[in-house]
């Protein structure tokens, strides 16, 4: 049985990951702390801005107030929005995928991302209120691979599904090692994509797959 299905965003439903990249260099570059897209790949993708912030400081040990973590996130997100503003391409399958699962089986996006970045990408893609809720880190403490954010999806889709909804009977979709520590924590299976990483850095996973073209509801029940 499926109970529920929760998808990510960056890296799941669009690729936004070099975007994501190109405004946090925008932000860091002039503050010397500026670092590759191999680094990034590597350390950075799969935090909230918040915690990408944090550890760019660390690496080079430098203190971060609260002040300007704020003031920084803010900059960040407007130029991010700048960046999206001339469409941003879906990966294939992801929107049929959606539609497919939007009213017929509870479904929730958890993502990293500031309901600020994902809300135009949404519209654009024309996936306004295909989700019966969203998590994106302006809720949620701590980012992936904390557990938080997919606990809180699972909570408010039981609260909206009563008596429907069991974790260990929905599925995560999943791009990064981050994003599946944090659903397995949560007690979901994980249909991995090699969007952004390869299959053999996508260990834990229940299903690793290279695209989600051709899979549609009945598909993803029909997966071994």
């Amino acid at each position: 049985m499926l109970d529920a299905v929760i998808f990510d965003f960056d890296g799941i439903i669009v690729d936004t990951e070099p975007l994501h990249y190109k405004a946090f260099q925008e932000i860091l570059v002039p503050l010397g702390l500026g670092y590759s897209w191999e680094e990034y790949l590597e350390t950075y993708m799969g935090f909230d801005d918040r915690d990408a912030f944090r550890e760019a400081f660390k690496v080079a040990g430098r203190s971060l107030s609260d002040a300007e973590l704020k003031k920084m996130m803010e900059e960040k997100a407007e130029a991010f929005l700048c960046i999206v503003s001339g469409g941003v391409a879906p990966y294939p399958g992801v929107v049929e995928l959606i539609r497919s699962i939007s009213g017929n089986l509870p479904l929730a996006l958890c993502s990293g991302a500031l309901r600020s970045d994902i809300d135009p990408i949404l519209t654009q893609l024309g996936l306004t209120g295909a989700f019966d809720t969203l998590v994106t880190a302006d809720e949620v403490a701590a980012s992936k691979p904390d557990p938080e954010s997919y606990r809180v999806a699972v909570q408010r889709l039981q609260a909206l599904y009563p008596g429907k909804v069991d974790a260990s009977r929905g599925v995560a979709i999943e791009d990064t090692p981050a994003g599946i520590v944090s659903a397995t924590g949560a007690g979901l299976k994980v249909l991995a994509v090699t969007n952004s990483y390869p299959e053999e850095r996508l260990s834990g996973a229940w299903r690793v797959v290279n695209s989600l073209v051709g899979i549609d509801l009945e598909g993803l029940r029909l997966l071994p």
